[in-house]
């Protein structure tokens, strides 16, 4: 049975009609039900993205944040303001370590513009513990309202990327 498998594609050998794309005579290709070969070039533009969702990648550095830390759900959170200007911390910002919070925000444009979670993406059940911060302003002109937990894996991940600008590291990660 392997054999046969192999035989479609050792040199020399004929495929089947039947597993095999077709190449019409204007020269670009075909899959055996007719519709065109991923390789096949399109006419058709690739759709642009959009203007409201961050993209990973450097930023302007430009923020004003409130950035509230609560250590459980019952303790008192600590708040602060974040402004960066340029990447840098401005006079008026009350946060632990602005310069590191506004390099990061730099860097990373989207960093607190997470894409939402697939449903079908497995995360780790661990738990980092019960700080919860919740984030909201404006990020290089894009309103920025997020939260982040440390209930799984998942979420760890994404409040680890954003230690800097939360001003604190969580739990136990």
């Amino acid at each position: 049975m392997a054999v046969a498998g192999l035989a479609a594609c050792s040199p020399g050998t004929t495929p089947t009609p039947s597993t095999t794309a077709t190449a019409p005579s204007d020269g670009t290709s075909t899959a055996p039900t007719g519709t065109p070969s991923p390789d096949a070039e399109t006419k058709t533009p690739a759709p642009s993205p959009s203007a409201a969702s961050a993209t990973p990648g450097p930023g302007l550095g430009n923020a004003e944040l409130a950035i509230s830390v609560k250590p459980s759900a019952s303790g008192t959170p600590a708040n602060f303001t974040l402004v960066c200007v340029d990447g840098v911390p401005s006079a008026e910002s009350q946060h632990p370590n602005a310069a590191a919070a506004c390099t990061a925000l730099k860097n990373d444009a989207a960093l607190l513009s997470p894409q939402p979670r697939p449903k079908d993406q497995a995360c780790t059940q661990q738990y980092g513990g019960p700080q919860e911060a919740t984030v909201t302003g404006v990020v290089d002109g894009r309103p920025v309202e997020t939260t982040f937990s440390l209930r799984d894996g998942c979420e760890i991940s994404a409040w680890n990327a954003a230690k800097d600008v939360l001003g604190s590291t969580g739990g136990a990660v």
